[in-house]
This record gives structure tokens, C-alpha cells and sequence, in this order.
């Protein structure tokens, strides 16, 4: 039986953050906020694994771009929340295998550090139920329903409860029960332990161990991380345009009487991004990568390629961020399959569609392009993240 597991709780819907996507998927530092959580757990040599509670229909999404996409080995359920937080802890327990304590933690607190998780572990082991907790640096008020402050709380003897929150696995279920039986309803699983009869042992934390709600929030962990540094490339291509080729630009099939010559599907716009992205990850270009001598290319859809390109950034530490890319041709007028082309790549970026701006310019009848000889592209691309060879 495993001495520790974990219920990370990510379930909420990001009501407060505005819009965009989730608090929990947005990326900070080049990488989900969920993603910096849990890779603390995997830095933990306590914690035996975890299940992670999400929204109900984000199971699979999560297992794919959470979980497998940055290797988080110790997720061994990931299982859909109920309508509130103390719903979703419930869940998660129901699913977590045996184990002397568990460890409840909001996906959203991407600060705690495996010292604090260890430090929670002893004394639980000893109080039977720790949280961490700092004390407030400001003065608190108790106010009245219409907004009057009514009396001073001493400030000594006050805490601000954080997590995670570590219990004996059969104190948490019995408080759970309890609470399910006699209609009470917390926020905050140490509540529940208390409702119970049982004292909490508080654990000193830390001011940086934020619970991300607000756009504030962020731009505060954001500052924590130093934002995560900024890399950018350039990329260009150029094909020539000849009979009996279909016209694939950033995997669309745009109808044309002649199409691009090249090894692969000769997709300039999809090559011009995947420059952009090897030279801001320092990797090399799609030449080296993909050279036109090796049959295993012939025909293969650039988007294909894209991915593995995608996939060599990530294994550098390095997330992309958004992407700048203009196509050069004469004819045919493209503006009808811009969007798509975006759609298609920000698909294979793990970007936001907004995130993937494409363009389409004539050269007034000057050069190669502008004859119809041929077409080029070209594109920036930004990552951020953590630089790793």
C-alpha cells in the first residue's frame, strides 16, 4: 500500500479570470499552469501517484495534452468533477487506491515545492490532518451584511489557508461522509476535517504559494517565473509551381491548375513555419531534418512534418507562443482559405486559433512569383519556456 497519494483538483471553469482559455491550461512560462503543478508531484519521491479531477468532458483532452504530451507518469486516473469543489475532491477519492494519507492540492497553485510537501506528510503522520498556511500581512475586519466594519480580528492568532492539505485517508473519507450525510458545505477540505471534530495541524507556507484566480494572479506568477524567456525565428520557402501537382498550402487544397514541385507535398506556407520554429529552438532547419533524398518523405503532408518539428521544440523546453506567416504569390487569391490554414496550424501548434496569423500578398506582377514561376513564404515564429539541449 502506498504511503502518499494525490487528488490534484482541476475542475474549475476560470469564471474570474475573463476571457480566454482556462486558468488551469493557460500557459505560463511556455508551459499549462496545470503542467508546472504536477510536475512538482513528479519531483516528489513521496508521492506515489495522483488523480486528476477535471471538468466533465475534459478527460480525454487532458490525458492527451496534459498528461502524455509532457509526461506526467504518476497521473494514474484522470476522472470529471461534480459541481463543486468539495464534489470533485469526493470523486477523486472514490477513485484513489489505498494509501495510509492523501494529499489534496488545487491545480491551480503551481508554487508548493516538494520541501513543503514533506513537511505536510510528518505532520500528518502526527496530527492526522496539516495545511499549509501563512499569516495575513494585513489588518482584517469583520463588516456587517451592508459593508460596515463591525470589529477588529487579532491578527495574531489569524491564518490564511492554502494548499495542499494532507490527512490520514480514513479521516478525510469519514469527514467526507459526514458532511454528504448532514448537507455541509465547504470550500476547503480542512473544513470538513474540523465540522468532524477533528483539529488541523498548520504548517508555515509561503506568500509565493498563490492560488491563481485573477488576472492579477497571473501576471504575479508570471513575475515569479520571470516570464520564461523569449526565443524567435525566421523562416522562408519557395517552390516552383508546375502541371499536375495539387496546390497545398497550410494543408488546405485550394484549387488551382498547377501545384508546387517538391519531395513532400511542397507546402512552402508549412515549411516557412517549420524554419521559423527550428531556428528559434536553435534546431537546425527542415532541410537537415527532413532531407529530400530519403523516400520516407515522398508525398508526406507537411502538417505531418509539422508535428514532429512541434514535438523536437517541446523535447528543448520550449513552448510555441504565436506565429507570423505571409505567402507570395500572383494567383490565386487565397484570402477564402487564410482561416482554415490557421485553424490547421494552430491545431498542430497547441496554439489558440488567434494565436496563428497568415497572410497572402501579390508582387505586382514582379520577380517569380509575381511571372507565376513559383511561391514563397515566410514566417516568424515565437517560443517561450525553459531553454534545454
Amino acid at each position: 500500500m502506498a504511503e502518499l497519494l494525490a487528488v490534484v483538483v482541476a475542475a474549475g471553469q476560470s469564471s474570474r479570470m475573463g476571457g480566454g482559455p482556462k486558468k488551469q491550461y493557460r500557459l505560463l512560462a511556455g508551459r499549462p499552469v496545470l503542467v508546472h503543478t504536477l510536475e512538482t508531484f513528479e519531483g516528489s519521491s513521496l508521492v506515489g501517484g495522483v488523480v486528476l479531477v477535471v471538468a466533465a468532458g475534459e478527460e480525454a483532452w487532458c490525458r492527451a495534452h496534459i498528461v502524455r504530451r509532457y509526461g506526467c507518469t504518476k497521473v494514474m486516473a484522470v476522472v470529471p468533477g461534480g459541481a463543486t469543489r468539495q464534489e470533485s475532491v469526493w470523486r477523486g477519492l472514490q477513485v484513489l487506491p489505498p494509501c495510509e494519507l492523501v494529499l489534496v492540492h488545487d491545480g491551480v497553485r503551481p508554487f508548493v515545492t516538494p520541501e513543503q510537501i514533506a513537511e505536510l506528510a510528518a505532520a500528518a503522520r502526527e496530527w492526522g490532518a496539516a495545511t499549509l498556511a501563512v499569516p495575513p500581512k494585513d489588518t482584517v475586519k469583520l463588516a456587517s451584511t451592508d459593508g460596515n466594519a463591525t470589529s477588529t480580528l487579532p491578527r495574531e492568532r489569524l491564518w490564511l489557508v492554502q494548499t495542499p492539505q494532507v490527512f490520514r485517508r480514513e479521516l478525510l473519507c469519514a469527514a467526507h461522509r459526514l458532511a454528504r450525510e448532514q448537507g455541509f458545505q465547504s470550500t476547503d477540505d480542512t473544513s470538513l476535517v474540523e465540522f468532524a471534530g477533528h483539529p488541523v495541524r498548520l504548517v508555515h507556507g509561503s506568500y509565493r504559494n498563490i492560488k491563481i484566480t485573477t488576472p492579477e494572479d497571473f501576471a504575479y506568477a508570471e513575475a515569479l517565473l520571470g516570464g520564461g524567456p523569449v526565443r524567435t525565428g525566421f523562416g522562408y520557402d519557395v517552390h516552383q509551381l508546375v502541371k499536375d501537382r495539387k496546390l497545398i498550402l497550410g494543408g488546405v487544397d485550394v484549387p488551382f491548375d498547377r501545384g508546387l514541385a517538391g519531395h513532400s507535398d511542397a507546402d512552402v506556407l508549412v515549411h516557412a513555419v517549420m524554419d521559423a520554429l527550428l531556428g528559434a529552438a536553435g534546431a537546425g532547419d527542415i532541410g537537415r531534418l527532413f532531407p529530400d533524398s530519403d523516400p520516407a518523405y515522398r508525398g508526406i503532408s507537411s502538417l505531418v512534418l509539422l508535428e514532429r518539428v512541434v514535438q523536437l521544440v517541446r523535447e528543448r523546453g520550449l513552448e510555441p507562443e504565436n506565429v507570423d506567416a505571409v505567402i507570395v504569390a500572383q494567383a490565386p487569391r487565397l484570402a477564402p482559405y487564410l482561416a482554415q490554414m490557421e485553424r490547421n496550424l494552430a491545431h498542430v501548434l497547441g496554439v489558440p486559433p488567434e494565436a496563428v496569423n497568415v497572410k497572402a500578398t501579390t508582387t505586382e506582377g514582379l520577380g517569380f512569383a509575381g511571372t507565376g514561376a513559383g511561391m514563397a513564404a515566410y514566417a516568424v515564429a515565437v517560443l517561450r519556456g525553459c531553454f534545454r539541449r
